[in-house]
């Protein structure tokens, strides 16, 4: 059994199963891809895949549990050159990310840039996904660190850590009957036809959440992942939009008026998790704490050695006050 041969079929289960795709990924051959999983699957006297002609179907039941354990043994491996590279040469690496737009287009970019300017050798990588999608990837070890608002609770295996609370805004034409300035109301807003996130981006839940309270139902009629989109929608009288607060921009939407809305939806947390087991090099610790600098090493380390429930990790934070934004 080859290390080689457990990153073949690890990468092939999670590009669907398509050998000529993984090929591509790993800058290597087709055939050579195939050999070495038959080899494998002939020294284990088992098959990982099921097959069709040439063509790979499905994932068998022991495969399944085999592409599992596969996995954690090439985290380990990567943790291994991360240890070593920490007493190597501490400010060469990588760090990659996965987060929505969001968090990429608002909260991100002065961070990143600071960070970049004090670490020139460390390579950083970002991946933009939906929530669901972010937080699969940093439980399965596809990147370091998931950021987001939402989706992450539903994997066991994150460490999980609440960054910064932020509030939402409503944003109209200036020559809208919202724009006069009077306080807002749910039940004003839900005469109107809405223009906000999709169902499980940004904080969504939490204006659902609202409206029903209330017993209202919003006319949700046009959603989408990113901001820009929302305000490009609202500027054609689509609808009033719902956004989060950081992602208006005085400056530059000055065609559009932004109502604050915080007395009418609860703030949201944004949150950085990483898979449990993860080795946390120097420069992922400095990275923490420019994104919140309430995580600092001596209570990211904290977090980690206590492994307890979420509600137990919260309560490490209680005295913490979040910034918002």
């Amino acid at each position: 059994m080859k290390l080689q041969q457990l990153r073949y079929i690890w990468e092939v289960a999670h590009h669907d199963l398509n050998v000529s795709a993984t090929a591509q990924s790993l800058f290597t051959s087709q055939p050579g891809i195939s050999k070495q999983i038959r080899l494998l699957e002939d020294e284990l006297g088992l098959e990982v895949f099921a097959r069709s002609g040439k063509h790979l179907t499905r994932i068998t039941p022991g495969g399944e549990i085999i592409v599992r354990e596969a996995g954690e043994i090439l985290r380990r491996v990567e943790g291994i050159k991360k240890i070593a590279q920490e007493f190597s040469n501490q400010r060469k690496g990588d760090l990659s990310i996965a987060t929505t737009h969001t968090q990429a287009r608002y909260a991100l970019p002065p961070v990143i840039s600071g960070f970049i300017e004090e670490y020139p050798d460390v390579s950083l990588h970002m991946h933009q996904g939906t929530p669901m999608q972010i937080s699969e990837m940093a439980a399965n070890g596809a990147v370091d660190f998931a950021i987001a608002t939402e989706g992450m609770d539903l994997f066991n295996d994150l460490i999980m850590m609440p960054c910064y609370k932020w509030n939402r805004c409503v944003i109209v034409p200036k020559d809208h009957p919202l724009a006069k300035g009077q306080e807002l109301t749910l039940e004003e807003l839900a005469e109107y036809s809405l223009v906000t996130y999709v169902f499980g981006f940004t904080g969504r839940s939490k204006l659902d959440e609202a409206f029903q309270s209330r017993g209202l139902t919003p006319k949700v009629v046009f959603t989408a992942a990113d901001a820009d989109v929302i305000k490009t929608y609202v500027r054609l009288g689509l609808g009033v939009g719902i956004i989060a607060s950081m992602a208006f921009d005085p400056k530059v939407d000055t065609d559009l008026v932004a109502l604050d809305a915080s007395k009418l939806f609860r703030p949201s947390i944004t949150r950085l998790g990483f898979r449990k087991g993860t080795f946390l090099r120097g420069y992922m610790y400095e990275f923490m704490r420019r994104f919140a600098p309430h995580l600092t090493k001596e209570m990211i380390d904290r977090v980690v050695a206590h492994q307890g429930s979420r509600s137990e990790i919260l309560e490490l934070f209680k005295d913490v006050e979040l910034p918002t934004y």
